[in-house]
């Protein structure tokens, strides 16, 4: 029995790590990965997935992803914004998800700016052609489980640490 007035460490709820921890850790992991898994909502509601190869996040959490628009996602983003990246490290272990709003962005500035030589052979004029559209998805809320940063998940309900976003 805990005396009244006082906290039993059972009822304590686990240490929480500040924001700039919490989003520094998932940017390190994320980078670490370097490609993620993006699911999006397809037209029959099932959720798809596919490996893509990001950008690094901005310091918003925003992520780029490139693609070509007859893609299914672009199709399925166009009916649905709300997507979720994966991204997981084997070796700390650890993961990021990140929930996010997504929109099909082709305007050219954007494009020349989001380009990786790597590639070149995908798309016939680079980041100039219209088989070249980008993906921005803007954060909503952000989990993260690190074992490299000590930023684990909840003992008891084994909810990941997470943060939301405006």
């Amino acid at each position: 029995m805990v005396p009244a007035g006082t906290a039993s460490t059972q009822d304590a709820p686990a240490s929480v790590p500040d924001r700039a921890k919490v989003v520094a850790a998932a940017v390190q992991l994320m980078n670490k990965a370097r490609h993620s898994a993006l699911i999006t909502i397809g037209l029959d509601g099932h959720p798809q997935s596919r490996i893509v190869d990001p950008f690094p996040p901005e310091p918003d959490m925003t992520v780029w992803i490139a693609t070509n628009p007859v893609t299914r996602k672009v199709e399925q983003i166009k009916k649905d914004p709300r997507v979720t990246l994966f991204y997981f490290d084997p070796s700390g272990p650890g993961y990021v998800t990140l929930l996010a709003r997504a929109e099909v962005v082709t305007d050219p500035a954007e494009k020349a700016k989001r380009w990786k030589e790597d590639w070149a052979e995908f798309y016939k004029d680079k980041y100039r052609g219209g088989d070249y559209v980008l993906i921005r998805c803007r954060p909503i809320r952000l989990e993260l489980v690190s074992y490299a940063h000590d930023i684990l998940n909840d003992p008891d309900t084994w909810r990941p640490v997470a943060i939301e976003f405006p």
